[in-house]
């Protein structure tokens, strides 16, 4: 990591393309952007209406020639030029003029872990046309647990779970690197998934697409465990008639809906572990798991992961901005690299 600390530190800015939100970082500035990855165009021009807070809200609510659209899937850009255009929005004139006076200017990113080389190649293409003449990557994993500050370049384990919208990244640390790592295609909109089926099938209702997160609030502080409260109202449209309707969920039955894409969450964390070597696995006995990433917010799943692998869980001071947090420190200089004095033979 010594070799890319110091290409990272020659960078002026530094994007987190996720599937939920889009977020920048400018040396210097800060975190300037912050906003979901969504988009709003009006398909008979082409015209771009709104991007980030507005284009989200418009979701199910536009009319038939404006459509909302999410230039990220996964972690990984699915349309390039959609991307350039909502990035251009979101960083505003001044600040793009500002950016193009850097000479040489110099862009880091955020790739999931494993990333195959296209998606690579479409995070470096989406930067190259904001101005950018070179670009960084960086896996996810190690940005995160650099901004939640793990000990990532001490040679004793870290184990960090990122929690995204689209897929979980589970993985250990140590000297800086990964030792072993797993994505699992299950995130926060599998579990969103599970709760829409869920309702459609015991209730037959139909829930507002902008809905399903309150609905996990409505679980409260407790969520995925037994002692929150056994039912909820929840409105939606009945499937049948059409019409609006009220329903008062059983949440027990909620929280088994949910437990199934969990499981798979489960099954990768003890993947991860049982490739580990073992003086790994004796640090994390004692130091645990890392969660950070949107849906690590999700209310009671930390005390579930606590129960499944009997391991300390903790979560990150703001787990939802760790990665570019850790890109910006890389990007400032606060992060120094192990140096390991050479030994003559």
């Amino acid at each position: 990591m010594t070799v890319s600390l110091d290409r990272l530190r020659r960078c002026h800015f530094a994007v987190d393309l996720g599937a939920a939100r889009t977020r920048v970082y400018v040396k210097g500035a800060g975190l300037v952007v912050d906003q979901p990855s969504a988009a709003a165009i009006n398909t008979r021009t082409g015209a771009l209406i709104a991007v980030g807070e507005f284009a989200e809200k418009m979701t199910g609510r536009t009319p038939a020639y404006i459509r909302v659209v999410r230039p990220v899937s996964g972690g990984t850009v699915v349309d390039i030029e959609m991307a350039q255009r909502m990035l251009r929005h979101l960083l505003g004139e001044k600040l793009r003029r500002a950016l193009r006076r850097k000479p040489r200017l110099r862009a880091a990113a955020c790739t999931p872990h494993d990333a195959d080389p296209l998606a690579q190649r479409a995070t470096i293409e989406t930067l190259v046309g904001l101005g950018a003449r070179r670009v960084e990557l960086v896996d996810t994993l190690v940005a995160a647990a650099v901004g939640c500050g793990l000990p990532v370049e001490r040679p004793e384990a870290s184990m960090i779970m990122v929690c995204g919208a689209a897929a979980t990244q589970i993985a250990v640390l140590s000297l800086g690197s990964i030792v072993t790592a797993d994505r699992i295609p299950v995130g926060g909109e599998a579990v969103d998934h599970a709760i829409v089926q869920h309702l459609r099938h015991q209730h037959e209702l139909m829930l507002p697409s902008q809905s399903v997160r309150p609905l996990q609030i409505a679980l409260s502080g407790n969520g995925l465990t037994p002692h929150g409260p056994t039912s909820t109202e929840i409105h939606g449209r009945d499937v049948a008639t059409g019409l609006a309707r009220s329903v008062l969920v059983d949440t027990a039955a909620v929280r088994n809906a949910i437990q199934t894409p969990l499981t798979a969450v489960l099954d990768g964390i003890g993947k991860v572990l049982r490739d580990c070597p073992p003086d790994l696995v004796a640090d994390l006995a004692d130091r645990g798991i890392m969660m950070v990433g949107g849906s690590a917010l999700l209310p009671g799943l930390d005390q579930m992961l606590r129960q499944a692998t009997g391991m300390p869980v903790s979560i990150a001071e703001r787990p939802d901005v760790c990665a570019i947090q850790g890109l910006g420190a890389m990007l400032e200089g606060r992060i120094e690299p192990l140096l390991l004095e050479r030994v003559a033979g």
